[in-house]
């Protein structure tokens, strides 16, 4: 079975996908041995940790493609990727959702922002007219090539255009073909509660969940509650790891050695055990003597 049939029935299941956030092959590697079932490739944590900038459009298309290769190398489990805007109109939509797709991603998510874009929690997003956002839908998934890849359609129009205009651009959406519903930036619980009621039995829906975002958190059972079918944590990852190194890096500064520090990181032997690096390092000599 195909990793995007795989996801493709998962969402069929009452239980809620929980999809840690990552960006890059050692987090996916790390998120698998903890036992999740699909992972989530957060652009905005491609853009903090690959430029050390914000999240507001800096990405291109052939870095994430890159990204999402090695990710591939490293896993075999179904990847959600964060495509942004898809990088331009309908036709860089399609070559978008090409790479991606063949790079190994599982299911595509695209925005209704135009572009700059930015973060969904940040303000003074602008978005593209609904119009072209459903031909950006219908785009992607008549460029796919794989019909259980799965297409992911944002609005963001909760902060630009308002609750009830963003419910409207959501209706176009799933009247485009999308598989997957993303309303992102709830403000409220009244705002998820309606949402639910009126998507909740069409089409699976998707919800953000960002320490310190706009939307009221929520842990994974009682969203699941709620009506949603996957639920995502895009930035906890780099969010836990800059805390973790502004100790690390402080502890280094003052005391000038990682002594002090041991207690709180992996040693050298750890590292490769985590790593594999004996198993690779045994293939190599199998095939440096012939392949036998």
């Amino acid at each position: 079975m195909s990793l995007q049939k795989k996801l493709r029935e998962r969402l069929n299941v009452p239980e809620i996908l929980l999809a840690p956030g990552i960006y890059d092959a050692f987090g996916a590697m790390m998120a698998e041995r903890a036992g999740f079932d699909a992972l989530y490739l957060s652009g905005a944590s491609i853009a903090y940790t690959k430029l050390g900038r914000p999240d507001i459009g800096l990405i291109t298309a052939d870095e994430l493609a890159t990204i999402v290769g090695t990710i591939r190398e490293r896993t075999n489990l179904p990847l959600i990727v964060d495509a942004d805007t898809g990088f331009g109109n309908a036709l860089n939509v399609q070559r978008t959702i090409k790479m991606l797709e063949r790079n190994g991603a599982s299911a595509i998510q695209i925005e209704d922002q135009s572009l700059p874009k930015r973060c969904g929690h940040l303000e003074g997003k602008t978005l593209v007219n609904a119009d072209e956002m459903k031909g950006k839908i219908k785009a992607a998934l008549d460029a796919r090539r794989d019909q259980d890849t799965l297409i992911v359609a944002r609005t963001d129009a909760i902060g630009v255009e308002g609750y009830d205009l963003a419910m409207e651009r959501a209706v176009g959406m799933v009247e485009a073909g999308a598989d997957v519903l993303f309303i992102e930036a709830f403000q409220n619980e009244e705002q998820i509660a309606g949402a639910v009621e009126e998507f909740g039995s069409k089409i699976p829906l998707l919800v953000n969940m960002v320490e310190g975002g706009k939307t009221p958190m929520s842990p994974a059972h009682e969203l699941q509650e709620k009506g949603f079918s996957i639920v995502i944590f895009p930035g906890g990852l780099v969010r836990t790891l800059a805390h973790a190194a502004e100790q690390y890096f402080n502890s280094l500064y003052q005391n000038g050695s990682t002594l002090e520090h041991l207690d709180h990181m992996y040693d050298f032997a750890a590292l490769n055990d985590l790593l594999d690096t004996e198993k690779m390092l045994e293939a190599g000599k199998k095939y440096s003597e012939g392949g036998d």
